[in-house]
């Protein structure tokens, strides 16, 4: 746990050194002071993580310190300590900066947990400070890693700690989360970067062609094999090999990637020659692959090897103080780019609570659609709920078989909008989706939108 400096601002000397003792017992720097005016100047004269404050004193009181110490650095995170009948006091101050409360007497148990919890909170806060100017040295970007959440701040965090490492990472999350993205983060803050990530959508290829295309083949391998072909195990030398759904690997490419995973070596097909390459693996999926190790459609070997650190990226809906960020964001974006003036570009109140309140089955990719969709339609300078393709409903008033019709509806108008973008292209729609070409094929027929 990191230790952090606390200063403790109580005018109860028995209390004040009470609690002095206990912190410094467990590794943390601790001043003191009996009296706001004493605080203030410490303050002032050196640097303080966490100050633990009375609200009743002589002369300032805590609220009146509270105001002062925001005012001199607002980044310290400052608790007050108050009596149990006035909790409405510690209320008003937190309205002014205090981040939490403790009441008297004190329970020591409450108060190292309350402190631990601080203590990691500013570690990431640091760590994350670190990364941010590691990624825009390294021009990553800012719209690659807009959040606000503490889910997404903490998994931001972690790409940043093992991106140095060699081991292999199994990205987990549902379709449209961005698991693609956090691989591309892992790899833009690793030693790698200067090389290429090489991205294969094992979902996308028919399980004869995937195993060419992962260890290539030499002429003749099989029929049309005109040439000899590099396979993105080669391309991916030195670099970051990111295969996304993982699941669908086939029970004969599980077998070549794990014997890659374990001898680093593998063979393209119609040849005996051993090859060896340097690079790392990061897998993705949005399946269940514990459960695939049970029913037998996925080595446990294998699955063991892939997960050595697994990152899930959480839905949308589990993060929804990103929303206002990620809305704002690509409202800016799509508006550049279809040549609209995003400055008189605006949601109207309702449709931005419906934006808000609407759970997003698709996550990131959904809201991307939504909104580029909302952008070009728009008839002025206002997007309308009319320019939303779902309406604003709260799913507690609708039958659980009303709610099925409505996510059926919304799924097959996003897989006809993605087969008209593509062609009719089921591989390129079925990646704009984020499911597999086999799982769109079954889409199309449920629908009836295939003969």
């Amino acid at each position: 746990m990191q230790k952090i400096s606390i200063l403790i601002v109580e005018d109860g000397r028995s209390q004040r050194e009470m609690l002095r003792d206990f912190l410094r017992s467990e590794g943390h720097t601790v001043a003191e002071a009996e009296k706001g005016e004493k605080a203030i100047k410490i303050v002032l004269s050196g640097h303080f993580d966490l100050i633990l404050l009375d609200y009743k004193m002589p002369g300032m009181d805590g609220l009146q310190v509270l105001k002062e110490i925001k005012r001199i650095n607002p980044e310290i995170d400052v608790v007050i300590i108050t009596a149990y009948g006035t909790i409405e006091t510690a209320v008003e101050a937190m309205k002014v900066g205090a981040i939490d409360y403790i009441t008297k007497p004190v329970d020591l148990d409450e108060l190292l947990i309350l402190v631990n919890r601080l203590a990691e909170r500013r570690q990431l806060i640091q760590e994350n400070l670190l990364l941010r100017e590691d990624l825009n040295k390294r021009g990553v970007t800012a719209d690659k890693i807009i959040y606000k959440s503490k889910q997404m701040e903490e998994l931001v965090n972690m790409a940043g700690r093992v991106a140095a490492s060699k081991t292999s990472i199994l990205v987990q999350g549902e379709s449209g989360t961005g698991k693609e993205l956090l691989a591309r983060l892992i790899h833009q803050l690793s030693p790698r970067a200067n090389k290429s990530i090489v991205v294969v959508n094992c979902g996308a290829l028919h399980e004869n062609l995937l195993e060419s295309e992962l260890f290539g083949h030499e002429k003749g391998a099989f029929t049309g094999a005109t040439s000899r072909r590099i396979g993105r195990f080669e391309e991916a030398d030195g670099g970051t090999l990111f295969l996304d759904e993982i699941g669908e690997l086939s029970p004969a490419t599980q077998v070549k990637l794990l014997r890659f995973l374990q001898e680093r070596e593998f063979q393209r097909l119609g040849s005996n020659v051993n090859l060896q390459v340097d690079v790392r693996i990061i897998s993705a999926t949005n399946r269940d692959l514990e459960a695939q190790v049970k029913e037998g459609s996925f080595r446990e070997d294998l699955y063991y090897r892939l997960k050595v650190v697994t990152m899930a990226v959480p839905p949308l809906r589990e993060r929804k103080v990103d929303l206002c960020l990620l809305i704002d964001h690509f409202i800016h974006k799509f508006a550049a780019e279809n040549a609209k003036n995003f400055k008189g570009l605006t949601l109207t109140a309702e449709a931005r609570d419906a934006l808000l309140k609407y759970d997003y089955p698709g996550n990131v990719r959904e809201l991307v659609n939504i909104l580029e969709r909302a952008v070009v339609i728009a008839r002025d300078q206002y997007i309308t709920t009319d320019d939303l393709p779902f309406l604003p409903t709260e799913p507690s008033k609708k039958s659980s078989g009303a709610l099925r019709e409505s996510v059926d509806e919304l799924e097959k108008n996003l897989i006809i909008e993605a087969m008209q973008k593509t062609q009719d292209n089921q591989t390129k729609a079925a990646e704009i989706l984020g499911i597999s070409e086999r799982m769109l094929r079954y889409k199309l027929k449920k629908y009836g939108l295939k003969n």
